[in-house]
C-alpha cells in the first residue's frame, strides 16, 4: 500500500508541475502555441517523469526500511536521541544569529546558515550516538534501556536456579557463587530442606554427616548471599519423589535446575527443563594434557603390571607411570605419553623424566 502511495504522490506532483509550469514560461515563448493543449502535453510529460521518480523513490524507501529493520533497537533509539540533541544544540547556537541585523541583499544567509548548521549538528549527534548511545539513553531514562532491550530480545534476563539435595550436600555450589560465575536467584524448595533434615536425622552415621553438612552449607550461603537465596514454599502432595517435584517446580517457574544427579539430569532433559550439572562443569574445566607435557606428582602405590607406579592429579585423575614402581612414595616429574578416556574417567600414561629423555 505504501509503495502505491509513494508512486501516486510523485505522479501527482509531476503532473501538477507540468500542468501549472507553463504559467512561469515567458509570454513570448508560448505566444504562438495553443496553451490549453500544451498544458495537457506537459501534464503527460510531468506525470511520466513523476512515475520514474516515484519508482526510484519507492526503491530507495524499501532499501532504507530494510537497513533500519536490520539495526538493533539500541542503535535506533541512540541515533534518534543523538538527532534530537544535535538539532537542539543547533537551534541554541542559531538563536543569536537571527538577532544580528543583516542587509536585505544578504538576507538569504540566515536560512542558509540555519539549514547547514542543523544538518551538521544533526549528523554529528547521530554519529556520536553510535559510540555513546547507551550513555545518552541512560541520561534520559536510566531504567528504560535494559527493559527495552529485553523486550526486543537483544538482552535476556537471568533465570533463577533451583538447587537439588545432591548439589547442596556437594558444597561446590557455594564456591561457584563466591567466584561470581553463577548469576541469578537461587531457589531452595522447602521439600529439599525437609529431605536434608531427614538425612541429618538418619541413624546411619554417613548419611547423618552428609545431611548436617548440607544444612551447614545452606546456612553459610544464607549468611553470605542472603539477598540471592530464597526458600521456596512450593510443595506437591500429588507427587511422591523429590526429583519429580524438582522437575515440576522448574517447569512451572521456567527455572534452571542445578544437580549432580545423573538420572535426574536425564529425566529433566527429557521434559525439556534446562539443567546445569556441576560434575559436567568440573569435567569440562579439567586441564588437557598432551603427549610431551610434564607433570609433578607423588607415586602412591604399585600398578597392576610389573614395574608400574600409580599417582593421582589434584582432580583425581589417575596417572600410570611406566617403570615407576621404584619411585613409590617419592615426588617425581613425569612426561605424558598418552591419555585414555574411559567410562570411569580419564587415565593418563606417563614415563619418568629421566627415562623419557633417553
Amino acid at each position: 500500500m505504501i509503495d502505491a502511495i509513494i508512486i501516486f504522490a510523485f505522479i501527482l506532483a509531476g503532473a501538477g508541475t507540468g500542468f501549472h509550469g507553463i504559467d512561469f514560461l515567458p509570454t513570448e515563448a508560448i505566444a504562438h502555441v495553443n496553451v490549453q493543449n500544451f498544458r495537457w502535453i506537459t501534464l503527460g510529460i510531468g506525470a511520466f517523469v513523476g512515475l520514474i521518480a516515484g519508482l526510484i523513490g519507492q526503491n530507495t524507501y524499501r532499501r532504507i526500511e530494510s537497513n533500519i529493520r536490520e539495526l538493533p533497537l539500541e542503535t535506533i533509539l541512540g541515533r534518534a536521541v543523538g538527532l534530537v540533541f544535535g538539532l537542539l544544540v543547533a537551534n541554541l547556537m542559531l538563536a543569536p544569529l537571527f538577532l544580528i541585523p543583516i542587509p536585505e541583499d544578504f538576507a538569504f544567509i540566515k536560512p542558509l546558515m540555519a539549514i547547514l548548521v542543523s544538518i551538521i549538528f544533526a549528523y554529528s549527534g547521530m554519529t556520536l550516538s553510535d559510540t555513546h548511545g547507551r550513555a545518552l539513553l541512560r541520561l534520559i531514562n536510566p531504567n528504560n534501556v535494559e527493559s527495552s532491550l529485553i523486550a526486543d530480545g537483544t538482552l535476556r534476563t537471568v533465570t533463577a536456579k533451583v538447587l537439588d539435595t545432591s548439589t547442596v550436600i556437594d558444597g561446590r555450589i557455594q564456591t561457584l557463587m563466591e567466584t561470581g560465575f553463577l548469576e541469578g536467584q537461587l531457589l531452595i524448595p522447602h521439600f529439599v530442606i525437609q529431605e536434608l533434615q531427614t538425612i541429618a536425622d538418619s541413624s546411619n552415621d554417613q548419611k547423618r554427616v552428609r545431611g548436617r553438612r548440607g544444612l551447614d552449607i545452606l546456612n553459610n550461603m544464607r549468611d553470605q548471599f542472603g539477598d540471592r537465596i530464597t526458600i521456596h514454599p512450593a510443595d506437591y502432595d500429588d507427587i511422591q519423589t523429590v526429583d519429580a517435584k524438582l522437575v515440576r517446580l522448574a517447569q512451572e517457574l521456567s527455572c534452571t535446575l542445578i544437580t549432580n544427579d545423573y538420572n535426574l539430569n536425564k529425566v529433566a532433559n527429557l521434559q525439556q527443563v534446562e539443567v546445569l550439572n556441576i560434575n559436567d562443569l568440573a569435567q569440562a574445566l579439567r586441564p588437557t594434557y598432551l603427549p610431551g607435557d610434564s607433570l609433578e606428582l607423588k607415586v602412591l602405590k604399585e600398578g597392576k603390571e610389573a614395574s608400574q607406579g600409580i599417582g593421582y592429579l589434584e582432580d583425581g585423575t589417575m596417572v600410570v607411570i611406566e617403570e615407576g614402581r621404584e619411585y613409590v612414595g617419592k615426588q617425581v616429574i613425569v612426561i605424558v605419553t598418552s591419555a585414555l578416556q574411559t567410562s570411569a574417567g580419564r587415565m593418563i600414561f606417563a614415563r619418568h623424566e629421566a627415562i623419557a629423555t633417553v
